[in-house]
């Protein structure tokens, strides 16, 4: 049986991550690794039993599929050079800093025969996967990403490195064009936005609020819809989904005290809990190799891209604070 040969370029966290799943599957060899520290990716290659490079270009010629997770003013050129040169990219999100940008990266895919994919891996959450089957036409969406600040997150601030990935599954639930857009943000330990709230508002009148935060002392992963007849409750964070159906609520005034009492039925989802990177990879692999069709169409891949953007605009003209 061939095996795909595979790369990885950046091997920081995230990078870290892919390498650890190319390395268990069983159909792939991780031929090399690249990354600009030294120290490093020897280190990391040692582990896993692969070829360090310090200059991704080595990895051309080498490898048939990549994953690319580098600060994301390098996205276009790294992702260019091995579209260009036939290899199938993994590339983590944002695309890239500019729609034109993610654009010319989707043109070279299709005009070398290759796939590209953008990782955004909570498409891949077995619990996103099942609110899309529970979920018709919400009227209200709530997103909540707070968790505290990381160093390593030099580039972006919280719209591209977090709230992109709430921006993505709220358009794929919500079957209606954006209306309009609202937005405020703050900066406290970065250059860029490490709050920010968004308020999207579609025009077949669904409102979706978004905060996302990189200085909130605790990690909160949530997502609430509210449609007809339900209150739909995702945490991301264990992967679980409560549905609240049938609510009844009272308030009691007592003379020591003013109660409230509420009551609905709650179902709790079985979700089928795997690691979505390596269905992501795996989703990738299956397009290379097989021809599978894409989960997510391109124009989509654009489109919470392209939202993220209008965002960023808001805040740099007036929002941020």
């Amino acid at each position: 049986m061939h095996k795909v040969r595979a790369g990885v370029v950046g091997v920081g966290q995230m990078g870290q991550y892919h390498v650890g799943i190319y390395s268990e599957l069983f159909d792939v060899e991780l031929v090399g690794i690249a990354d600009i520290d030294r120290a490093r990716v020897v280190a990391l290659a040692e582990k896993y039993n692969t070829t360090p490079y310090t200059d991704y270009r080595e990895l051309l010629g080498r490898v048939d599929v990549v994953s690319i997770a580098v600060p994301t003013s390098l996205h276009y050129p790294v992702a260019r050079d091995f579209l260009k040169a036939g290899v199938h990219v993994l590339l983590e999100k944002p695309i890239a800093p500019t729609l034109e940008e993610a654009r010319e990266l989707f043109r070279l895919a299709e005009a070398n025969g290759v796939v590209l994919h953008i990782g955004h891996v909570e498409r891949f959450n077995g619990a996103v996967q099942e609110l899309k089957k529970i979920v018709h036409d919400p009227w209200l969406i709530e997103c909540r990403r707070l968790g505290p600040f990381v160093p390593r997150i030099k580039e972006d601030g919280v719209v591209l490195d977090l709230m992109i990935h709430d921006i993505d599954i709220i358009l794929s639930l919500v079957n209606s064009p954006l209306r309009q857009i609202q937005a405020l943000g703050k900066s406290i330990v970065s250059p860029h936005e490490d709050l920010a709230s968004v308020q999207l508002c579609f025009q077949n009148g669904c409102i979706a609020n978004i905060v996302a935060s990189r200085v909130t002392e605790i990690k909160v992963r949530t997502m609430a819809i509210t449609q007809r007849d339900a209150y739909i409750v995702l945490d991301y964070t264990n992967q679980d989904i409560q549905i609240h159906r049938q609510a009844a609520s009272e308030h009691l005034v007592t003379r020591g005290a003013l109660r409230y009492k509420q009551e609905s039925f709650i179902e709790r989802i079985f979700v089928h809990k795997d690691n979505p990177l390596k269905l992501e990879i795996r989703h990738l692999l299956d397009c290379a190799q097989n021809g599978a069709p894409r989960a997510v169409a391109v124009e989509e891949e654009l489109r919470s891209l392209q939202v993220a953007l209008q965002v960023l605009d808001i805040l740099d003209k007036d929002g941020l604070v």
